[in-house]
């Protein structure tokens, strides 16, 4: 059964990815492996459960899933926020749409936090050579 978990994740981890391949079935996402020598269960916990069991939900879809992961990711001001704003546009979020979350948190996580994953998401447009439509609200 665990082994169905993992395919199960690793198929869902790579409907968020573009540069997935035999030797990397993950692509850009991170799932711990960074941390095989002090934990070596930790990427299949993240396979396992996060994406086999979590993302794997019926209820929303990918677009639906980012954004949520997004805005838990502002609010509690993590590192991790760079992958999924990637993981949203690989899905088809719009930069217009991924900014328009982060902002809409400003009332219930404040400035720095906002301030901080607007950042991130510049610099990954930036990147990827992304223009955004300049909003006048």
């Amino acid at each position: 059964m665990s082994n169905d978990r993992y395919e199960k994740g690793i198929k869902k981890i790579q409907e968020f990815t573009v540069s997935h391949d035999a030797k990397n079935p993950t692509g850009e996402m991170e799932i711990g492996e960074a941390f095989k020598d002090i934990a070596p269960d930790l990427s299949k916990y993240v396979v396992e459960f996060a994406f086999g069991d979590i993302y794997s939900r019926p209820g929303l879809d990918n677009k639906q899933k980012v954004l949520t992961t997004i805005s838990s990711l502002v609010s509690q001001g993590m590192p991790q926020i760079e992958i999924h704003i990637n993981s949203g546009l690989n899905v088809g979020l719009t930069p217009e749409e991924i900014v328009g979350c982060i902002v809409h948190l400003l009332p219930y996580t404040g400035f720095p936090r906002v301030l901080n994953a607007l950042k991130v998401a510049q610099k990954i447009f930036d990147e990827r050579g992304i223009n955004i439509q300049k909003s006048n609200n």
